[in-house]
Parts: structure tokens; C-alpha cells; sequence
């Protein structure tokens, strides 16, 4: 039975709508191709409605989230989420792929490579993709967020165009008056400590990147702090060598630190080291071992002879004294540290007396 004609040209309008609606969905939702691929790059990322200067936010990103480029309009980015959700944000707050795979080439560096030494952040800082304020940021950190540092390198500190143009004029104003010889020297080259760091954030992820060095303070175990300052010694990095007994039969750790003097940015990540033991008579640390006059790289690698963990020590690293990678290796027995003598090594100096420090 053919059906009326009213019913006919409602289906077929039916039809037609459904068709541009289906094509509209696929132009707009799935048809549009992405410009590239980027990551959220902070704690907490807005996503707006528009790209105008009136908006509203529309939802919120966190770091890490991966995103759709669809478009760009001056310093923002319309962007669309695994969800589907699409909206713009500012352009400093992505990632690109190229940076977030050498985030993750940080991750997999720190993961083989020893602890140096812990801390905590002084001040909110900034995590690089490389040594230098320079390069690349990362992410940003909190105050107080526990650190761990791997690798150190000294960093040229770049010179703002204001000291320069202020050397520039005085130099100019001492070559028209004929004072050269009293004209200012051009500002020194000063050098500033970067480390490779691990962040431990507070919702339980980590965050690896180059941290620069004094907005870090280190956990040094006391009295380390006091020994280190009594014998001018800038701390880069400690050790624990092994524990012993006290009186009452507690364990005692035992220490190696290392350290430089002067300031920071130096070659060598330490130019000097201390061996500390526990004399169980007197219930204080002793200065087992000075060494100094070296050029010490890191990694310091500890190692034992013998009853596990608090078997007799040993430390060796790389010394860069005379211009080459020499190998050091020193042995503890009891309290007693001796040199292992390789091929070719200098005569060793004599050990300074021991230096007796009150329980801190």
C-alpha cells in the first residue's frame, strides 16, 4: 500500500537531515586532520572557549595530558584532548614531542645513574631540559619538594644587556679621555652550578630535568655540616662509607665527603675529601683521611670487602688532576684509609694529624 504523500516528503526530509548532520559531525569532529601533537606542559592547564580576550574556561588540563594541534593564533593554541574536547590554550603552557622525548631520555638517564646527594628545593624552581636558564623549562617546583641530584655542570651565567651596555659606556667614556689604562676591564666570566635533579612531587610522580644548583639544600647528615664548615669545604656530595657499633650498640654510619672551596662553577665537581669514623671511646666522629690537591669527578663508587653492607669500605672515582682520566681507589680498613697504588701514581703526600671533633 504506497504511502501518502505527506508521509513521503517528511521521511525524505528526515533523510536529508540526518545526512548533513553526519556530515557536518565528520567535518568537525573527526575529518579535521592535526596540525601536530603536543603535551600539557604545567600542573594545571586552562582550556578556554575562544582565543579572545572575554572567554571562558571550558576545562582543565594536567601535565602531561597528550593534545591535538588544531590551529594557532598569535601567543595561543586551539587544541583538542583524548576526549574529544576541543579549546585553545596559551602556547607556553605545551610541550612539544621533540621536548617531552628528551624529558623521558632524562628519566631513563637519572634511572642508571647513582645518587650523588639529596635535597630539597629552597624556592619554587625551574626544571630544563638542558644545564643553563637558557634552555628549554620543563615544568616548574614547589618549595620543599624533595630532590635528588646525578650529574653536575658548570654553566657559563649570561650577561644581561644592561651590564653590558654599562661596560660598553665605560670603556667609551675612558678611551675619550685618554685613561686607558684605568679604563674598567670587561666583567668577568662567572660560572654557575647546574645539576641534573629527580623531583619526588606531592602526588607521588617524579619529575626529572636540570635544576640550577643553589636553589637546592642539601640533606647533609650532621655533624657533617659543622666539619665541612670549619675546614672551608663546600659540600658537593656525601657517601656512607659503612656502620659500626657505638657504646651502647647502636649502629653508627661512617662517612665520606667530598667537597671544593670557593665558589661555585668550579672544573672539577670536588677538589678534596674526608673520611669520618666513629671512635666508639669517645662517642664523637674523627677525621680518618684528608685528601686534597685533586680534581675529582663524579660518580664516587663505594664498594665492600666482605660481611655485606658493613664489610670494610672502599671509594674510587676519576681525578682529573693532570689533565687526564685517572683512576683512585683507596681502601678503609677499621678506621685506618689507605691509597691502592695503580700504575703510575705520583708519591702520596703525608696525611695531615687527625682532626678530633666533639659530638655535634
Amino acid at each position: 500500500m504506497p504511502l501518502p504523500r505527506s508521509i513521503r516528503k517528511l521521511l525524505l526530509g528526515f533523510a536529508v537531515v540526518l545526512v548533513v548532520c553526519l556530515i557536518a559531525f565528520i567535518r568537525f569532529h573527526h575529518s579535521t586532520l592535526p596540525l601536530g601533537v603536543a603535551y600539557a606542559g604545567n600542573k594545571q592547564v586552562i582550556l578556554w572557549d575562544s582565543s579572545a580576550e572575554i572567554r571562558e574556561p571550558t576545562g582543565t588540563l594536567k601535565y602531561g595530558d597528550k593534545l591535538d594541534i588544531l590551529d594557532h593564533f598569535q601567543q595561543q593554541t586551539k587544541v583538542r584532548t583524548s576526549s574529544g574536547i576541543i579549546g585553545w590554550v596559551a602556547e607556553g603552557d605545551l610541550l612539544s614531542v621533540d621536548l617531552w622525548q628528551k624529558m623521558l631520555d632524562l628519566d631513563s638517564a637519572a634511572a642508571g645513574s647513582p645518587v650523588e646527594a639529596h635535597g630539597a628545593t629552597k624556592v619554587i624552581s625551574n626544571l630544563h631540559i638542558g644545564p643553563g636558564r637558557e634552555t628549554p623549562r620543563l615544568r616548574q617546583i614547589a618549595k620543599g619538594v624533595p630532590v635528588e641530584l646525578f650529574t653536575r655542570q658548570p654553566v657559563e651565567v649570561p650577561v644581561t644587556p644592561t651590564a653590558m651596555r654599562t661596560t660598553t659606556a665605560s670603556a667609551a667614556q675612558a678611551n675619550q679621555s685618554g685613561e686607558d689604562a684605568d679604563a674598567p676591564a670587561p666583567p668577568a666570566v662567572r660560572k654557575e652550578d647546574w645539576w641534573l635533579a629527580r623531583a619526588h612531587l606531592s602526588d607521588g610522580t617524579t619529575a626529572t630535568g636540570w635544576i640550577l644548583g643553589r636553589f637546592v639544600n642539601l640533606d647533609v647528615p650532621e655533624p657533617l655540616p659543622d666539619y665541612a664548615s670549619s675546614a672551608g669545604m663546600r659540600v658537593t656530595a656525601w657517601f656512607e662509607l659503612n656502620r659500626v657499633p657505638d657504646a651502647q650498640g647502636q649502629p653508627k654510619p661512617q662517612f665520606l665527603l667530598v667537597g671544593t672551596k670557593g665558589p661555585e662553577g668550579q672544573p672539577c665537581d670536588f677538589t678534596q675529601f674526608r673520611v669520618f669514623t666513629w671512635g666508639k671511646a669517645k662517642e664523637r666522629y674523627e677525621t680518618a683521611y684528608v685528601g686534597d690537591d685533586l680534581c675529582g669527578k663524579l660518580p664516587v663508587k663505594i664498594t665492600h670487602l666482605g660481611a655485606g653492607a658493613n664489610g670494610d669500605p672502599g671509594f674510587a672515582f676519576v681525578d682529573l688532576s693532570d689533565g687526564r682520566a685517572a683512576p683512585r681507589m683507596y681502601q678503609m680498613r677499621q678506621t685506618v684509609v689507605r691509597r691502592v697504588k695503580q700504575p703510575g701514581d705520583a708519591p702520596e703526600k703525608p696525611q695531615k694529624k687527625k682532626e678530633k671533633r666533639k659530638r655535634g
